[in-house]
């Protein structure tokens, strides 16, 4: 009997270190604030030191998988039990700091082209009157999603929930509130067949605001789509303020207004009639690029071409000028035209 409860002693004391161990104070960090501590101590002493009421049911050992507060507050993790009814609510406004203690940090956001942008918890949280679930309601803060765009909070998304100019600035073109320091870039683009176009926010910026361009014509976003020179003539892109009203029109023909040094080639046009050479030079002495630019011809590499009879009888193409009055008609001297 004696050799029986000196074993049991043994086990005992053997077993002590592995049970305070296992039931030593969990901390889990938390990005930008204190970390939360779960104290084993505490949760044992009210359930008679009872380790299944948790484990596994609520918590697995083995997956250790963490919750956001939107699924807790669906009863999972610590909301099984803090859901007002055993315990105080994970989703009581006024229960917060009864795990969050400390105060939470400001937040940086590298923004690439932009800005950094810092998020101010303490600006926030007195504005608020200390309530946290205005944003971290599993709506508009929901602990999984990714970042999302500036298009994104224009329609109602993260910031832009508050953002929207009523509740507060909103996030359409007050990019300077929140972005500090910023000065957009000079930005190139380089069209396949032509000069390259440089666009200067600095010389925009000095007539317009952020928000007249961003994100209605342009979204804040690189590698979006290029609109061709026929798009911009019916108002897209540029073209919505370069409409011969608000400013020059991208459809007058003045391309080195925009494509500096521009000087357009000749074009080879082959068929079976013969290769045909259509000379930029000559016309440009007598014309200007809207008079064929784009009513006549689109602004696009690979565009249907015209058959003469198309030419001859609807006035397309060449044959918009070349009829007989404004120059010699297409009908006829082939020669001309055609290197037979």
């Amino acid at each position: 009997m004696q050799f029986r409860l000196a074993i049991l002693a043994l086990l005992i004391i053997c077993a002590s270190p592995v049970w305070a161990a296992e039931t030593k104070d969990i901390k889990f960090p938390i990005k930008n604030a204190e970390p939360v501590v779960f104290s084993h101590d505490f949760h044992l002493q009210k359930y008679n030191n009872n380790c299944k009421v948790c484990h596994n049911a609520i918590f697995n050992l083995k997956t250790r998988r963490h919750y956001t507060m939107a699924e807790m507050e669906k009863t999972k993790s610590c909301g099984a039990c803090h859901s007002g009814v055993k315990a105080f609510s994970v989703s009581d406004e006024k229960s917060c700091l009864k795990c969050h203690k400390g105060k939470p940090r400001s937040i940086d956001f590298k923004v690439k082209g932009a800005g950094d942008v810092t998020f101010s918890h303490a600006n926030h949280l007195s504005k608020l009157n200390g309530a946290c679930r205005a944003c971290h309601n599993g709506k508009t803060i929901t602990g999984k999603d990714g970042r999302v765009t500036m298009a994104q909070m224009e329609k109602g998304k993260t910031c832009g929930a508050c953002h929207n100019g009523k509740k507060a600035f909103t996030v359409a073109g007050n990019c300077g509130n929140c972005h500090k320091g910023m000065k957009p870039k000079e930005i190139s683009f380089k069209p396949k067949g032509i000069n390259p176009v440089t666009f200067s926010h600095k010389v925009h910026l000095a007539n317009f605001n952020c928000n007249e361009c961003h994100t209605k014509l342009f979204p804040f976003k690189a590698g979006a789509n290029h609109n061709t020179m026929a798009q911009m003539a019916t108002g897209k892109s540029c073209g919505a303020c370069h409409n011969g009203k608000e400013a020059f029109s991208v459809a007058t023909g003045d391309c080195a207004k925009c494509h500096a040094g521009f000087k357009p080639g000749i074009i080879v046009f082959k068929n079976d009639g013969g290769e045909v050479k259509f000379s930029h030079p000559f016309h440009l002495d007598m014309f200007k690029c809207a008079d064929c630019h784009t009513k006549l011809f689109p602004f696009q590499a690979g565009a249907k071409h015209n058959t003469m009879d198309d030419m001859e009888k609807g006035a397309k193409s060449c044959g918009g000028c070349h009829n007989g009055k404004d120059a010699f008609s297409v009908k006829g001297d082939c020669e001309k035209c055609h290197k037979m």
